[in-house]
């Protein structure tokens, strides 16, 4: 092997270390992405301070793998008679009458390769502060968890610690009465919940 093609050798291995490195480090996740949408909708006002459940935006996350992004229809039940002259909300109008639908960026965004199904997780008892952390205290929605297959191969191996009462999924505040560990191995236990960890159950 000529002066060359060892350079390039080496070259190649630096260049693959520092890739694979970068790719997987936890440190180099999405944590703290906050885009910017069309519109300001604050979760700190309307989940934490109005009370509104998640799942009357996100109507499909009980039963589907995705959680619906919530349409100008649903906005405009309060917003036909509450700030209806508002700059801030003209794009919710404009929608509304057009049927166009609004440019929401998502924020939690996996790749295409990695299947979730929020409905699965959902109706096992996992709580939506778990995977979005306190969305009820948030201004501008950002990512929080980690969302790399190492973090939600933890909770598939554990899943324990963030199991919760099915009344109390949506709820942010909710805290348990009693030792974590023992109230979620009883909920496992009685909801039979018994994450897979084999790849075909993410990759598909």
């Amino acid at each position: 092997m000529g002066p060359a093609t060892a350079v390039a050798a080496a070259g190649g291995l630096v260049y693959v270390t520092v890739l694979v490195t970068a790719v997987f480090n936890p440190h180099n996740s999405a944590i703290g992405y906050a885009p910017t949408q069309p519109v300001p909708y604050s979760h700190a006002l309307h989940v934490g301070e109005l009370g509104l459940d998640c799942r009357y935006c996100h109507t499909t996350v009980e039963h589907t793998a995705r959680a619906s992004i919530p349409p100008a229809e649903i906005c405009m039940n309060c917003h036909k008679s509450i700030f209806t002259e508002s700059p801030k909300l003209l794009p919710v109008r404009e929608a509304f009458a057009t049927g166009k639908p609004l440019a929401w960026v998502r924020v939690h965004d996996l790749p295409d390769f990695a299947y979730f199904d929020h409905s699965a997780h959902v109706n096992a008892g996992v709580g939506c502060v778990t995977c979005h952390g306190r969305v009820d205290r948030m201004e501008v929605v950002s990512q929080q968890a980690k969302l790399t297959m190492g973090w939600c191969l933890e909770c598939h191996r554990d899943p324990d610690r963030n199991l919760r009462p099915a009344a109390e999924v949506t709820n942010m505040e909710w805290v348990p009465d009693e030792d974590p560990a023992s109230l979620g191995r009883r909920l496992r236990e009685q909801h039979d919940v018994n994450p897979s960890t084999d790849c075909t159950t993410c990759h598909r």
